[in-house]
């Protein structure tokens, strides 16, 4: 097996799974006249997803190794409104909880290497494929041998798949599937496979000037609101602010500009406003989780269908699953868009 250790690996930011392409929101709306940008010349889907496979897959992994200080976590818990935020810092042998370590093993690239929308080219698609979008994914933990503060914790990442596929509207599109184990001196204590969809570049003279901004309340919530429903158990209310985006960038190192460039999302990207990251809902989820069922869950398959936006409210709820182990948690609007679905392993 081929090795490559780093101090510090660039780790992915948008998180994956069992993909269907065409549940996948990264798509401009309907009606706005986007176009690609690909020209004749460049790669095909199919021949940017074999040079990504030749170039980083078969038996290649990557290892980095960092301590997961209490600082980091200590500023997330403030950004989520978690009630020991505002407390001192996590003492080492605090438990991390579920999906809060994506503030660790962070990007590391220089800005002047970063892709024109702003993300990390860590096992990114060839040109033209360079807008990458954040699909959905797999996390498992072991619960005897969970993350804690104070652990010298490597990250061990190799590339599972790149697959070329047909968006909704016939274009081309990679999508590329990543693994990652954190493992510790209890062992491994999380394996999350991660799903990105690679996309044309967009031609930015073909884009509307001027698209409408989204008519919500962007001022800074409080904390989430929990409301008991007759018969279908607890509902969360929940809103991010622009700072709530802004500081889970920060804490991610995660420069995509879908989440604080409003020029770039709504002018470039087509969306209505400021897009809430996908690695935001699914703590909100795993946090739902463990305040509603008062355990961490042993695992979560997840997928993105609509996106958010900062100030939309909206609602998570969990039911039993039909037929099948386990409950479905959901994250949607107030007029039945499904946001992001799972399935939770209790």
């Amino acid at each position: 097996m081929n090795k490559r250790t780093y101090n510090h690996e660039p780790s992915l930011q948008c998180h994956t799974g069992a993909l269907d392409t065409h549940e996948i929101f990264s798509e401009p709306p309907a009606g706005r006249g986007f176009k690609s940008s690909c020209r004749h010349g460049l790669l095909t889907a199919h021949e940017a997803a074999d040079r990504l496979m030749a170039d980083f897959g078969g038996n290649q992994t990557f290892e980095c190794r960092q301590l997961l200080d209490g600082n980091q976590l200590q500023k997330l818990l403030v950004t989520l409104h978690r009630p020991t935020g505002n407390d001192v810092t996590p003492a080492n042998g605090t438990p991390i909880p579920p999906g809060y370590h994506v503030v660790y093993f962070t990007p590391t690239e220089a800005e002047s290497s970063l892709g024109r929308d702003g993300t990390d080219k860590t096992f990114n698609a060839s040109g033209p494929f360079t807008r990458r979008m954040w699909a959905g994914g797999t996390m498992s933990w072991d619960a005897d041998a969970d993350l804690r503060v104070g652990d010298e914790v490597t990250e061990i990442t190799r590339l599972v798949s790149a697959t070329p596929k047909k968006s909704r509207s016939g274009g081309e599109m990679v999508v590329v599937e990543v693994e990652k184990e954190f493992v510790g001196s209890r062992g491994r204590a999380l394996r999350d496979r991660r799903s990105w969809v690679f996309r044309p570049e967009i031609d930015e003279t073909l884009v509307p000037a001027k698209l409408k901004a989204l008519d919500v309340d962007d001022r800074a919530p409080s904390a989430s609101e929990d409301i008991k429903a007759d018969g279908n158990g607890i509902v969360r209310h929940v809103q991010w602010s622009p700072v709530a985006l802004f500081r889970f960038s920060a804490l991610t190192f995660n420069a995509h500009k879908i989440h604080y460039n409003e020029d770039w999302t709504r002018r470039v990207e087509g969306h209505a406003g400021l897009v809430v990251h996908g690695p935001l809902n699914l703590i909100s989820m795993l946090d739902y989780w463990r305040d509603v069922h008062g355990s961490s869950p042993a695992g979560i398959t997840y997928r993105a269908m609509s996106p958010l936006y900062a100030g939309e409210r909206y609602q998570i709820t969990s039911k039993r699953s039909e037929g099948e182990a386990g409950h479905e948690i959901v994250v949607g609007k107030s007029d039945g868009t499904i946001c992001m679905k799972a399935q939770v392993d209790g």
